[in-house]
């Protein structure tokens, strides 16, 4: 360790990179981990109060899903808290009624459209949080409401929601320091389904856990019992999955972070073992065995890991609440969430951060170990066996397997398709950076055949003998452009593909989408015919159905009119659409029928979106994927029992779309054009957030390694250009001559991370031709490719222009000098 210890103290430089990628690495995974463990369900503000929640049990049991909770009907509610405001200990049993609501301010909905799903209430359920009046009162009747003070409202002032059903009037009587909108309890119970969740307050001395369990004898495995820390179980759903998906983008740069750390401290100490050859050849002539050289490397690759790690987990702990912030900010993570350094967090990214250095140095530890004692005596820079058996072996796999994976495409599962391209995005990569020592030499003939005169034969016959210098220079540039134009070129494959799909299949000459609300209200219907056009509004729903014994399942609804499904050219197979028009009617596909023991003509028994109990007769089965939904109900029937349905999208004939007075309604009027190219906005705008994190971090890295590299190699060739100089040449033709070799390096980087991108795009290009049916195109970000090319140009030629410009200036006589 004494030797490793003044091996990086003397050689700090050579070290740099390994360094600073190391260390960055581990701030970004500290950084994120902090963020993942802090974004932990929390209690919901407006349960706060509620010692207690009893929330309706999940039906079926997917666990890939978010669940769906069995409601209780109205009167089930009622004798479930009557029975629960009568134990022990309890001050009152609420139910909490709850529906669709958005204030309407200067004739736009206002407001997180994802908050506004369940933001309407009954005005008891405001003691569960708790929020009282603190200006005015509590809304007695219809058309009263007590709303949050923020929102600048004043008692007597009128405000509109916009409801299931649409614009609501109300009177404001009070406000309360608290967000939602909550009515008299008449106006709720007219407004919301069924009831999911019934909170208890505690009598002042009362044990929350013994009033759990004595509820949990009341409810029994119909509902699920919460207290305390536990009642973050309840936390709502737009949260939940607004977390999710910033923890995939934490976890794609945490996974990104720890490969191409361990891609560039592999590609550094290995570049740096090649160098020091002479240097380990001298302790292999005074007896160091391999063993002991290995030990040597790792002890070096200790040294620089500690340090790293120590540095980057203190720099991630400054960093995590940034990231925090920002992920706030982005909505990525929901309003109040914070970040603060968790010790444990931090320790275990130094230790993970020190695997990673001990990981990246191994294959280069194994060369070092194999140096014989003859090296020290070799004055030659020409590289000696580049290609090692392992090196061929898993070389020829990695390329391999990722042709293989990009040939099969077509036959590939659709929903592991991406993933797959992405491995073998990856093992393309690791696979030609394996093999760059065989791939370099005819490539770099052919690309320097044009060359002539000194300087083009100088470039050519020092990349030929200086292949692993080629080798590790080029390699970051590969990673970088593979996986820059790959991501991006699917986005855009994924964007151009199914944005063309929709168009093509929109049965309607316009389209009107929500714009700023969770849906589109029935009065977006009523304002499309008042324009003169005729429109189909489906209504979205859940039914519960029967599966095994004592278990309800849901299933997919849409409440349809019958005049509907026949202006969309929809058929069934048996039966008539017409039928759909009785209340009690149902239209199921031939799989979902056969499912849940479905015949033409017979019965079903389902449980509808409020908690009731419903008879339906089948009155037609249509093949699969020819309907909307699995189940099809009348849309009346549909409304009554889910007042907050909303309709995704309205589909509309014979009106134009300026001629749709939807706007005030949270309506947004296209064609089906420019539908297509909007109708994933929000999704598009957090993928180009992924990509635009990971570009920027491989577009770090690479910088890191090229800057690393160039530098360890431009200085260690102070000979050579003291031979040039002493030849003829004058400090300007070497500094062109560096150039020079840099681009050659630079283009064989960034044509073969072009290679890996190219086939693992026309294999997704394949793969979505054959699931969709017709020709999608190849689209390739060539912005982005340009981009990112010409900042590893300007990248490379600074940190290798630089140094071999002020040691090219030296005397020729100080350069010959022996420095090693």
């Amino acid at each position: 360790m004494t030797l490793a210890l003044a091996t990086v103290r003397a050689r700090w430089a050579s070290f740099l990179g390994s360094f600073v990628a190391l260390g960055l690495g581990v701030a970004v995974l500290a950084s994120t981990l902090l963020v993942l463990v802090a974004a932990q369900p929390r209690v919901p503000d407006r349960y706060a109060g509620a010692q207690v929640l009893v929330r309706a049990a999940p039906a079926g049991a997917d666990p890939e899903a978010f669940p769906e909770f069995l409601p209780w009907s109205r009167a089930d509610a009622d004798t479930v808290t009557g029975r629960l405001a009568a134990l022990p200990g309890v001050e009152a049993a609420v139910p909490d009624l709850s529906f669709y609501a958005q204030l309407v301010r200067d004739g736009r909905p206002v407001g997180a459209p994802s908050e506004g799903q369940h933001n309407g209430h009954a005005w008891s359920a405001a003691a569960l949080a708790p929020y009282p009046i603190v200006a005015g009162r509590a809304p007695a009747t219809d058309g009263e409401v007590a709303l949050d003070r923020d929102l600048g409202h004043a008692p007597g002032e009128r405000v509109t929601l916009l409801t299931g059903a649409g614009p609501l009037p109300l009177t404001v009587t009070g406000t309360v320091d608290g967000p939602g909108f909550h009515v008299a309890d008449p106006t709720a119970a007219r407004l919301a389904g069924g009831v999911t969740v019934i909170g208890l307050r505690l009598s002042p001395g009362a044990d929350p856990d013994t009033v759990a369990a004595a509820a949990r004898d009341v409810v029994g495995d119909r509902a699920d019992v919460y207290a305390g820390a536990a009642r973050t179980a309840l936390e709502p759903e737009f949260e939940g999955r607004t977390r999710w998906i910033g923890a995939q983008l934490l976890i794609a740069m945490a996974s990104l972070a720890g490969f191409v750390t361990i891609f560039v401290v592999a590609s550094t100490f290995g570049f740096g073992i090649a160098q020091r050859r002479r240097e380990l050849g001298l302790l292999r002539a005074v007896g160091a065995t391999p063993g002991q050289v290995r030990r040597i490397v790792y002890g070096e690759a200790v040294v620089v890991g500690v340090l790293a790690a120590g540095g980057g987990a203190l720099l991630g702990a400054a960093f995590g609440p940034v990231l925090g912030d920002l992920m706030v900010e982005v909505g990525l993570q929901p309003a109040g969430f914070t970040v603060s350094p968790d010790p444990l967090v931090l320790l275990g990214v130094v230790a993970l951060g020190l695997t990673v250095a001990l990981l990246g140095v191994w294959s280069a530890s194994r060369r070092a170990g194999r140096v014989r004692p003859l090296e020290a005596l070799r004055e030659a820079a020409v590289d000696r066996r580049p290609m090692t058996p392992a090196r061929w072996t898993f070389g020829v796999l990695g390329t391999a397997g990722g042709l293989a994976v990009v040939a099969g495409a077509p036959a590939l599962d659709p929903e592991l398709l991406v993933n797959l391209m992405i491995y073998a995005a990856m093992s393309l990569i690791v696979g030609l950076f394996l093999l760059a020592p065989v791939i370099i030499p005819p490539v770099v003939r052919l690309v320097t055949r044009p060359a002539r005169g000194a300087t083009g034969e100088l470039v050519r016959e020092g990349a030929l003998v200086a292949v692993r210098r080629v080798a590790s220079t080029a390699a970051p540039v590969l990673v970088t452009v593979g996986f820059a134009v790959f991501l991006t070129g699917l986005f855009e494959i994924q964007s151009h593909a199914f944005g063309t799909q929709r168009a093509e299949r929109v049965p309607a000459d316009v389209v009107v989408s929500p714009d700023g609300v969770p849906g589109l209200s029935d009065a977006v219907a009523a304002a499309v015919a008042a324009g003169g056009g005729t429109s189909a509004a489906e209504l979205p729903t859940r039914i519960f159905v029967a599966g095994r014994p004592g278990v309800l399942w849901p299933v997919e609804a849409s409440g349809v009119e019958p005049g509907a499904l026949a202006a969309a050219s929809v058929t069934v197979s048996s039966g008539s659409l017409d039928d759909l028009s009785a209340p009690d009617a149902l239209i199921a596909t031939a799989g979902t029928a056969q499912r849940h023991g479905w015949q033409l003509g017979g019965t079903a028994e389902v449980v509808l979106a409020d908690g009731e109990t419903a008879t339906l007769r089948v009155v037609a089965l249509a093949d699969d994927h020819e309907l909307p939904a699995p189940v099809l109900i009348n849309r009346d029937t549909a409304r009554k029992h889910d007042p907050s349905a909303l309709t995704p999208v309205l589909y509309a004939a014979g009106i134009a779309p300026d001629r749709a007075d939807v706007e005030g309604l949270g309506g947004l009027a296209a064609t089906p054009a420019e539908y297509a190219h909007r109708a994933d906005a929000e999704e598009d705008r957090l993928v180009r957030l992924f990509l635009l994190v990971l570009l920027g971090l491989s577009a770090g890295y690479t910088g890191i390694a090229i800057a690393n590299t160039l530098l360890m190699a431009t200085t260690a060739r102070r000979r050579d250009f003291a031979v040039l100089r002493l030849a003829g040449a004058t400090p300007g033709q070497v500094t062109r001559t560096v150039a020079a070799e840099t681009t050659l390096t630079v283009t064989i980087g960034a044509v073969l991370g072009g290679l890996v991108a190219f086939a693992a795009l026309v294999g997704l290009r394949n793969g979505y031709t054959e699931l969709l049916g017709s020709p999608v195109d190849l689209v390739i970000p060539w912005s982005t490719v340009l981009a990112l090319v010409g900042v590893c140009y300007l990248l490379a030629l600074l940190a290798s222009v630089l140094p071999a410009h002020r040691l090219a200036a030296a005397p020729p006589t100080a350069l010959a000098a022996d420095r090693d």
